[in-house]
């Protein structure tokens, strides 16, 4: 058989193959797609705009994945567990007291839109506060020093709450409060628990003015460590807190603020039922 026999027997062979599959197709019947339109449609993620405002804890200090302390684990959290799609800012600054919040939801123009369009932001705010009381006074300390200035913060928070509610009314917030870090190494200054009781409780009772603000305690959760160690006096020997940062032995390291998230997480599944804007 020459090559021309050969293309002409290829050619016949092909032409009659696509003939048969046309013919079958003809005659046998499809079978009929189980699929509905509503199968068919791609279920998209609720999207979520998460804002984190505050200070140093906000901003992470501690974290040594440098990923955001706290704010971006709950921000994973959101897609994790209720599958949100997030869009997430973090407007935290170390060292900013309420005063220093405050004048930034005033000028920060990102900042003022980021409030506008949240569907839910957290609040970390009072430690520097507090902590400028300290300083200020550290020469003649007393638990009763610290009432005044106790008091103006709480005002403080107030504005801070309607000034992030002044354009997006229903903006849930939930605020964190402080936490003791000298305990363990300190337990004979007993009156610094006091003063962190008393600056939590006026946090406390500022959010109980508002619907839809809830208040985070973290303190029992954070001041002892993580096997609940008892205070030991500076003067015979020193251990750490397990859940602060070591290098300062102040701010939170990464369990700690995981012990954070799951604090706010726990509050959340407590109280999202209440959100009214998603």
């Amino acid at each position: 058989m020459n090559n021309r026999k050969i293309i002409q027997a290829l050619v016949f062979f092909f032409l009659s193959l696509l003939l048969s599959i046309f013919l079958a197709n003809l005659v046998i019947p499809k079978a009929s797609s189980k699929l509905t339109a509503e199968d068919s449609t791609i279920v998209e993620q609720p999207s979520l705009y998460y804002l984190a405002l505050g200070d140093s804890l906000t901003e992470g200090v501690g974290d040594t994945t440098g990923q955001g302390g706290f704010a971006t684990l709950l921000a994973n959290s959101f897609t994790n567990e209720f599958g949100y799609q997030v869009t997430y800012q973090n407007f935290g600054i170390s060292g900013n007291t309420s005063s220093q919040i405050y004048k930034r939801m005033k000028e920060d123009s990102d900042l003022a839109e980021a409030l506008k369009d949240a569907d839910v932001m957290t609040l970390t705010v009072g430690g520097n506060d507090l902590r400028k009381v300290i300083l200020k006074n550290i020469t003649n300390l007393d638990v009763s020093t610290f009432d005044k200035p106790a008091t103006e913060y709480g005002k403080r928070l107030e504005q801070i709450i309607r000034r992030a509610r002044e354009n997006n009314p229903n903006l849930p917030i939930y605020v964190i409060g402080i936490y003791n870090p000298f305990y363990l190494n300190f337990p004979e200054l007993t009156d610094m628990q006091l003063v962190v009781d008393k600056w939590n409780q006026e946090t406390e009772s500022r959010t109980r003015k508002f619907s839809g603000v809830y208040f985070v305690p973290i303190n029992d959760l954070l001041y002892k460590g993580l096997e609940g160690e008892q205070g030991i006096s500076v003067n015979t020997s020193k251990i750490a807190n397990n859940l602060l940062y070591g290098e300062d032995s102040f701010h939170p390291n990464n369990t700690g603020y995981e012990i954070i998230k799951q604090a706010v997480m726990e509050k959340i599944r407590a109280t999202k039922e209440e959100w009214k804007n998603k």
